[in-house]
């Protein structure tokens, strides 16, 4: 299978095929990551790979460590990964394609970029200003009932959208239509749920379009009956993600 080197972005949170990811760029090694991707023309991809972090800090420590107050910051394209710091992220993870990138006068930059494809991870090179992986593309096979399943879990998203808004019923889908796709489906509802770090790896990774809906229909009915008995449990905006802070 044909493998690609990219540079590599690892993050504290799951980005998927389609979801747009928003990124305040300000450690050294990243931002020598985008003066790089800034070298590729304007009509060329620039694209980089998102793995989220198994083990370690996606910041690394910029002043002196507690409780010792002398101890000397880790730097460095691999800062807080560890000595392998293959062994530090998830394997799958997703390739990025960047929209805008907006440079501040202050040397830091606004990133705006979309997840592509997933990948797998290989190895990871950080011999350089900036980590670089070898990935191989991970193929997104549809499964059994791929359809029909798209149709349960998004009738029960619905539900959840309802449960999660209240009486407001504010909704992901307000204003639009819901896709229909079975794949596009499994990653917008993975995306959307409000589900932890590992769970949503968990998605990502699933081998085929139905395993990861078959999961998340009995996420989504779970999670539906948690709410329904905590009524008090504050809504969440679903249209909208926190800025990674990189």
């Amino acid at each position: 299978m044909t493998t690609v080197r990219l540079p590599l972005f690892p993050l504290n949170s799951v980005l998927f095929p389609g979801l747009v990811l928003p990124l305040n760029i300000f450690e050294e090694r990243y931002r020598a990551m985008v003066r790089e991707l800034l070298k590729t023309p304007e009509d060329e991809p620039r694209r980089f790979a998102v793995v989220t972090i198994r083990d370690g800090h996606e910041v690394a420590p910029s002043a002196p460590g507690m409780p010792d107050p002398t101890a000397v910051p880790e730097r460095g394209p691999a800062a807080g990964f560890g000595p392998d710091p293959l062994r530090a992220f998830h394997k799958v993870g997703c390739v990025a394609d960047t929209a805008t990138i907006r440079e501040r006068p202050d040397g830091t930059f606004e990133v705006l970029a979309t997840g592509t494809t997933r990948m797998r991870l290989l190895s990871v090179d950080a011999s350089g200003p900036f980590l670089t992986a070898e990935l191989e593309p991970v193929a997104e096979e549809p499964g059994e009932e791929a359809g029909a399943l798209a149709e349960g879990v998004l009738r029960a998203f619905r539900q959840y959208q309802k449960r999660l808004a209240g009486a407001r019923e504010r909704s992901l889908a307000t204003g639009a239509e819901l896709p229909d796709e079975p794949g596009v489906v499994s990653y917008l509802v993975a995306a959307a749920m409000m589900l932890d770090t590992p769970t949503k790896q968990r998605l990502l990774q699933a081998p085929d379009t139905a395993s990861r809906l078959r999961d998340e229909l009995r996420l989504l009915r779970t999670e539906t009956a948690i709410i329904r008995n905590l009524p008090s449990l504050p809504a969440a905006e679903l249209t909208r993600g926190p800025t990674n802070l990189n």
